[in-house]
């Protein structure tokens, strides 16, 4: 399990742009067809993120048992953002020390395909006699939303409420939680228009980088004190994420990027801004928010006008209480562990979007190895203990779903 991870670790999968995804698919495909599966790459051909530069391979294995039946997804994304500044290790080393394993993509989430391969592996081995069958997909492009990735075989009905039951996604909330959903997301921009002039008589114009800063603060100081007393019921951790958030994720405007700048009065600045939601929140509603706020800043005519763009619309999920695989889950964690999984919920999204948005799957979790606050961090790593102990419960998981009763 672990020379498995460490071989897709030294696939370095960097997304954007979307490095090595063949190769790290074959790396995938080959460890699954030696383990019995059927394999199949798949390429996400009429997406224009693929090109022949990096072209967007998808890896399916799948393992057939003794008569038709459910089925049970496990899916895993194998790209990983830039390794970024700050190491002591090789990003790409897929080295142990101490009972890590380091490298870029080992907790987000290249443990997490390795926990779930080996899991059915483990079946496999122990010949035990599944009815249905049991799946394994590796996918691309999670980290830019996965349109490319699950998103493309849920829309080739790869992953689709008619053939598939259960969908796992071991994503790194460690092996003594499941996750069953996510919050929400609104990506929009806002654009102020101004009136150029020069700049050392800005009375003759108006300044949109100053109007920008208008609306940015009433966001600050009317929105977010608003949000803060919504509190979801849905799990999410941590504890400050259980409340709708307001992320300005960047502003751009006058000469910015210019070695060389001329006095003008900037007539153009933009924001994006990243809004997390909760369940308890319509999409609608936050977005009339924003318009709201918007029209207020505007109202006097001293400021703007501005222009809003939805970017990204993601709505929030959960899974459905009661649920025969979070049910399963839990059998399976009592006998590997004795304790019962903590249900939490992601203060940020990940593929189960697609499963239930697109596909239409509502029995879709995350469980897996590895923390949460390792992914995109320097020195990542996640930990052999945790990786086994993952692949025990996922096992016990597939035998509970799938196994053959007498």
């Amino acid at each position: 399990m672990v020379d498995f991870a460490a071989a897709m670790v030294r696939v370095p999968t960097v997304n954007p742009p979307g490095e090595a995804y063949r190769e790290c698919a074959e790396v995938i495909g080959r460890q699954l067809k030696a383990w019995g599966h059927d394999v199949q790459y798949l390429e996400a051909a009429d997406r224009p993120e693929h090109t022949m530069t990096h072209p967007r391979v998808n890896v399916l294995g799948r393992l057939a048992g003794v008569r038709p039946g459910p089925c049970l997804h496990l899916n895993g994304h194998f790209d990983v953002v830039p390794p970024g500044e700050g190491w002591t290790t090789d990003p790409f080393g897929g080295t142990v020390t101490d009972g890590r394993l380091y490298g870029r993509g080992t907790a987000d989430m290249k443990g997490g395909i390795a926990a779930a391969a080996t899991a059915i592996e483990a079946v496999r081995r122990a010949g035990i006699e599944l009815v249905g069958s049991v799946e394994l997909s590796g996918t691309v492009d999670e980290e830019t939303g996965g349109f490319a990735g699950v998103a493309h075989l849920a829309r080739s009905r790869i992953i689709d409420s008619q053939r598939t039951d259960w969908v796992i996604i071991p994503e790194p909330f460690g092996p003594k939680r499941v996750c069953v959903g996510h919050r929400g997301v609104y990506w929009f921009r806002v654009v102020a228009h101004g009136h150029a002039a020069h700049g050392s008589m800005p009375y003759q114009g108006r300044n949109a980088i100053a109007d920008m800063a208008v609306l940015l603060e009433h966001m600050r100081t009317e929105l977010q004190p608003r949000l803060e007393g919504r509190k979801s019921a849905l799990p999410v951790v941590p504890e400050a994420s259980r409340v709708g958030t307001l992320n300005i994720n960047s502003v751009l405007g006058g000469q910015a990027g210019e070695s060389l700048q001329s006095p003008c009065v900037a007539d153009r600045c933009e924001a994006v801004v990243d809004r997390r939601f909760i369940p308890e929140e319509s999409f609608e509603q936050v977005r009339d928010e924003i318009v709201d706020l918007i029209r207020a800043v505007e109202a006097d005519g001293a400021r703007g006008p501005f222009a809003l763009e939805d970017m990204l619309v993601v709505r929030p999920t959960r899974t459905p209480v009661p649920s025969s695989l979070v049910d399963a889950l839990q059998t399976a964690a009592a006998a590997v562990t004795g304790r019962e999984l903590a249900l939490v919920a992601s203060p940020g999204t990940y593929d189960h979007k697609h499963v239930t948005g697109i596909a239409g799957i509502q029995e879709c979790v995350a469980y897996g190895p590895g923390r949460l606050e390792q992914a995109h961090q320097p020195d990542e790593w996640v930990s052999v203990a945790d990786m086994v102990e993952a692949a025990k419960v996922l096992a016990l998981t597939v035998v509970e779903l799938l196994g053959q009763r007498p």
